[in-house]
């Protein structure tokens, strides 16, 4: 199989979360096209793939406001600067290439697409993440086909059952938003108790109690059914030594997200407790042409919050623009003056 023709860009942003996300729209800003690569199948990062129920109480302008709404907004925020997305993959290597014209950074990616730009903006959060898969015989048939680890539109479950596996808060928050548009929602957990918000748990008790929830407890994943990637039914440990089925479309396991920053630690930026040292006025990491911005990013007495994270989004793009235009005076206006740019 053919590999992905090299692509060439003015910034490759490493990281699809909220941060990465506001650092495509600061660039576009400045009239610079982008690259975004995450390991994740959705753009969102943590708020897409833990949250997406969750309300924010913390960013300006919204007095409360959904973490899946939030990634809703910035990428339509966005959208005006034709942002390219390489979802579920990473970036596996990183060269520097010295041209007499432009110098610029080529990375490759674990799915072989190449990415060359002048200036990388990392936005990676604590490292790649990945689901934390359940020890299940021939799950990986099933992946991406009646086995999902995140839900990117709640409407996809529309009549269908779905079956949930977890415990913690993004278990119990899709098993109450899918109890409106879902045939049947079953939720299995080891144990009586969840590990969720207080009042997530008293909506889900409530829920139960209406039969629009099912309530599989104690219980764990013990085997699948079906045939061609589709599930027909799911096996249930009761921990009482016998078993249940449970006829299913759909089974969710939320186990958790593992995060790495894998091939980042070799990168020879420095990498201490999983952050990357940075200049706190440019965001500028200890290599030419390469920022850090968001969790990933340290500097003295930082606070790690999204609204942190927005601000050092600014500051890359406007540092990285010396890097894309090298000779070029940017003129900076406020976007009330400039309106949004067409690229």
């Amino acid at each position: 199989m053919s590999l992905p023709s090299p692509v060439r860009t003015d910034v490759a942003v490493i990281g699809a979360g909220p941060v990465g996300l506001s650092a495509v729209f600061q660039c576009g800003m400045l009239r610079l096209r982008c690259h975004v690569i995450d390991a994740l199948e959705a753009p969102g990062g943590q708020l897409t793939a833990l949250y997406p129920e969750k309300p924010i109480y913390d960013v300006p302008g919204f007095p409360s406001i959904n973490a899946g709404d939030l990634v809703e907004r910035l990428l339509e925020q966005a959208a005006p600067f034709a942002p390219t997305y390489h979802l579920d993959q990473r970036v596996d290597g990183m060269e520097r290439i010295t041209d007499p014209d432009l110098s610029f950074w080529r990375l490759t990616t674990s799915k072989g697409q190449v990415i060359e730009a002048p200036a990388v903006i990392i936005a990676a959060g604590a490292g790649a993440f990945g689901p934390k898969r359940p020890p299940l015989e021939g799950l990986e048939a099933y992946e991406g086909k009646s086995v999902f680890y995140m839900v990117s539109k709640r409407e996809a479950f529309r009549n269908r059952s779905v079956v949930i596996a977890g415990g913690g808060d993004s278990a119990v928050d899709w098993a109450i938003s899918l109890s409106d548009v879902a045939a049947k929602v079953q939720l299995v957990h080891r144990r009586a108790k969840f590990r969720c918000a207080p009042e997530s748990a008293a909506r889900l008790d409530m829920l139960a109690k209406e039969g629009k929830v099912e309530l599989v407890v104690p219980g764990q994943l013990k085997a699948l059914r079906g045939a061609e990637g589709q599930l027909d039914a799911v096996i249930i440990d009761d921990l009482a030594g016998g078993e249940k089925v449970l006829e299913t479309n759909v089974l969710l396991p939320f186990f958790g997200l593992a995060s790495n920053l894998g091939p980042i630690l070799d990168w020879g930026l420095g990498v201490e407790r999983h952050t990357i040292p940075v200049d706190q006025r440019t965001c500028a990491t200890s290599k030419p042409g390469i920022y850090a911005i968001g969790d990933v990013a340290y500097y003295p007495d930082k606070l790690k919050l999204i609204l942190t994270g927005f601000a050092e989004a600014s500051a890359a793009a406007h540092n990285a623009f010396k890097d894309c235009r090298p000779g070029e005076a940017l003129h900076f206006e406020h976007s009330t003056t400039s309106g949004v740019p067409h690229l």
